[in-house]
């Protein structure tokens, strides 16, 4: 087989620093990276510039690449010494195998997939409260993510997202946002972000289903007689009519005022005054004298 001039294949002189190494490689597999390099012969030249800087980049196999002596020149004819691969071990760096070279040198390594790779799928969260999810308006999503760099691999990184919920998703379902996953290999698609929805706890409004639920409390004689009151909504106050004869525990429907067209249910509650007068405490006995006939009467 022929040897291979790994300094060469980077540009760099034999004692370069491990920095200035790197730096070269950099440069070089960002211009010949498959998903953004215009070369025609991109893709090998990928190739060769990570199997060099496996090489190059690491101590121990530098060292012993250097061992073989600077007299080596490209293209001629090489044979390792025998059982010289059996001390090193290790996985693969690139995107491709490795040359006959470079296994011959430091034994065959665990090859990454061919071919473009499909990106994971994630999995989030998201907590909103009542008021987002009426409003639909976006909302923003941190989480932790993978991103492909221009050497070809993978770096985490936080990742922030407009997200708009649709329509009709409740609380504990999910969503899907296609291609918002991790980032596929070799020019692979990338994969789904899948969105879990939570609704934080509200102190005014009970969420079921698409239909939100809230207490209003009245005076008894407006559920004897009847009157109009105003109802605190998600979309703002509205005016409601209470039957004349309502209970406590009544439930009134305020049409479309939920989510995605449910309901507002409104539950009557009756609050009884406590008589501080002697005036109101007349009233009250005369109310109990009435009633008290009424029900003789029956």
């Amino acid at each position: 087989m022929e040897y291979t001039d790994y300094y060469k294949t980077l540009g760099v002189e034999r004692g370069t620093s491990k920095e200035d190494i790197k730096h070269a490689y950099r440069r070089l597999a960002r211009k010949y990276h498959p998903d953004v390099s215009t070369e025609p012969d991109a893709e090998a030249r990928f190739k060769e510039v990570g199997e060099a800087y496996e090489v190059l980049g690491d101590e121990e196999k530098r060292e012993a690449y250097d061992n073989l002596g600077a007299n080596w020149q490209e293209g001629q004819n090489f044979r390792a010494p025998p059982g010289w691969e059996q001390q090193f071990s290790g996985s693969r760096f690139g995107t491709e195998d490795f040359s006959d070279f470079f296994e011959s040198m430091f034994g065959r390594q665990r090859q990454a997939p061919r071919g473009p790779q499909q990106g994971s799928d994630q999995q989030a969260t998201l907590e909103v409260t009542l008021h987002q999810l009426y409003a639909r308006e976006p909302i923003e999503l941190t989480l932790d993510a993978q991103k492909l760099m221009e050497d070809g691999r993978y770096q985490r990184h936080k990742k922030r997202l407009k997200v708009t919920i649709p329509p009709g998703i409740e609380h504990g379902q999910s969503f899907r946002l296609k291609g918002q996953g991790n980032p596929g290999g070799n020019g692979g698609q990338p994969g789904d972000l899948f969105i879990e929805l939570r609704v934080r706890p509200d102190p005014k409004f009970r969420l079921e289903g698409s239909d939100v639920h809230s207490d209003v409390t009245v005076a008894p004689w407006l559920a004897v007689l009847g009157g109009e009151i105003n109802v605190i909504t998600l979309g703002g106050n509205v005016s409601l009519k209470v039957p004349a004869g309502s209970k406590s525990g009544s439930r009134l429907r305020l049409k479309g005022r939920g989510l995605s067209g449910g309901d507002h249910y409104v539950t009557l509650q009756i609050d009884v005054p406590q008589p501080v007068t002697e005036a109101q405490r007349r009233l009250y006995r005369e109310l109990a004298n009435l009633q008290e006939k009424a029900d003789a009467g029956r």
